[in-house]
């Protein structure tokens, strides 16, 4: 196999809540067929959903509390502590915690939304997780990628900044052509020992509308992707086919079969 287009790791990010605070990391430990750690491990069931923690099963997006409708989560700063299993939300000058695999923990976050919530409500909040079960926007255990290239290509289209956690993605990547990664659909990427294979692009959705900083909804990025290239897609998703280690800067590389002669 021949090595080709260098790239690198610009940040690690994960989201141990569904639609809460995106969390940096310096690096992680990637599992064949896993998502990041922890990421998107828990959801706020946003009324009766049907989830079945023995038997969990992906669910859309719309059966939870989530950015695309519920902006005003983006004003919510959070971090998760994986020890204790404890989640922080700050809001408005206050502060609640909860450890979100204790009964209540779980009920001290949903008491929280539904004192702050209530308009977005359709029911009452809980706290779902399963072992072992992400709540992505798609069934299969993925890793989100986003190339920063691609959204200095998005700031030129709206005419304006654009923050790239508005897309929230695992890996961010310098050093690759705006839209390349499109290029890369059953390819490998490596990243020191880690292998992953890109298998999707990621159709944006609204929430990429929402501000992270400012919780604003101030611009539509996905109808602007539309009306330029007839498609409204940011980044893709890869498959970890082999695990290990990777960190920030580290070096990209995408793997392609040399052809037989």
């Amino acid at each position: 196999m021949k090595q080709q287009n260098s790239a690198t790791v610009a940040g690690i990010y994960r989201y141990p809540v569904k639609g809460l605070s995106p969390e940096a990391l310096d690096n992680v430990t990637l599992q064949e067929g896993q998502t990041l750690p922890a990421d998107r491990r828990y959801a706020i069931e946003n009324g009766p959903s049907g989830f079945d923690q023995a038997d969990p099963k992906y669910f859309p997006k719309n059966r939870f509390l989530m950015l695309m409708r519920n902006e005003r989560l983006a004003a919510l700063q959070s971090r998760y502590n994986d020890g204790s299993n404890v989640l922080t939300i700050g809001y408005n000058n206050a502060e609640v915690r909860g450890d979100l695999e204790t009964p209540d923990g779980r009920a001290a976050i949903e008491t929280f939304f539904t004192e702050n919530f209530s308009p977005e409500l359709k029911g009452p909040p809980k706290i779902l997780s399963a072992q072992g079960h992400s709540f992505s926007d798609v069934a299969a255990k993925v890793v989100s990628i986003i190339n920063l290239a691609s959204v200095a290509a998005i700031e030129t289209i709206v005419g304006q900044p654009v923050h790239p956690l508005r897309f929230r993605g695992n890996l961010y990547v310098s050093g690759w052509a705006a839209w390349q990664e499109f290029d890369l659909l059953g390819k490998v990427l490596t990243i020191g020992s880690v292998r992953l294979k890109v298998v999707k692009r990621i159709v944006r959705c609204a929430a990429v509308n929402i501000d992270p900083v400012t919780a604003e909804r101030g611009m539509n990025i996905p109808h602007a992707l539309m009306q330029m290239f007839d498609h409204a897609d940011c980044g893709v998703y890869a498959e970890v086919i082999t695990g290990g280690d990777i960190k920030a800067d580290d070096s990209i590389t995408v793997l392609e079969e040399q052809r037989l002669l």
